[in-house]
């Protein structure tokens, strides 16, 4: 049991999520989402929550695997050609984690989802939230984009998934 994870988490509250995604943070987030869905069949989900529950905590939970659960209760896999991509920041830890349906996971090698976490977490730790967040969007963007190339105008598609971050 790490108890200094236990603090950091008890510690770190919706208030922190606000005051690091203030409402005009959350709009460019959105707006970076709709930006990349424009070139391509994919659809990103950006999720951020404060810190884990009690119980997951004291189970010692990883992020991952808390953001494999958040994937299923968004319903990012639910998308007609499984190319759905969760963008997951636990913040107590400052763990991103990118969860990718099974569309898109086998053209795109966990490594490159790790390179996109990492550099988004370089760039929290230097406190650029809002632009980590925009950048790791745009990452995700590129590799979509190869992969899952547009058939058509983004105004004649439906949009599977709200652009709207979600904030746990």
């Amino acid at each position: 049991m790490n108890l200094t994870r236990i603090l950091r988490h008890f510690l770190t509250g919706r208030a922190m999520v606000r005051r690091l995604f203030p409402h005009a943070s959350l709009a460019a987030i959105e707006q970076a989402i709709k930006q990349s869905e424009i070139s391509h069949e994919g659809e990103v989900c950006f999720a951020v929550e404060a810190a884990l529950d009690t119980v997951p905590l004291l189970r010692d939970q990883p992020a991952r695997a808390r953001a494999v659960e958040v994937f299923s209760q968004l319903r990012v896999w639910d998308t007609e050609h499984n190319n759905g991509v969760l963008v997951y920041l636990l913040l107590a830890d400052r763990d991103v984690e990118i969860v990718a349906d099974r569309g898109i996971n086998v053209k795109v090698s966990a490594e490159e989802w790790e390179k996109i976490c990492r550099e988004m977490e370089t760039a929290f730790r230097q406190g650029h939230f809002e632009s980590g967040v925009v950048a790791g969007i745009a990452a995700v963007g590129n590799h979509l984009q190869k992969h899952f190339r547009p058939e058509k105008e983004r105004a004649g598609r439906e949009n599977e998934l709200p652009d709207t971050p979600v904030i746990l």
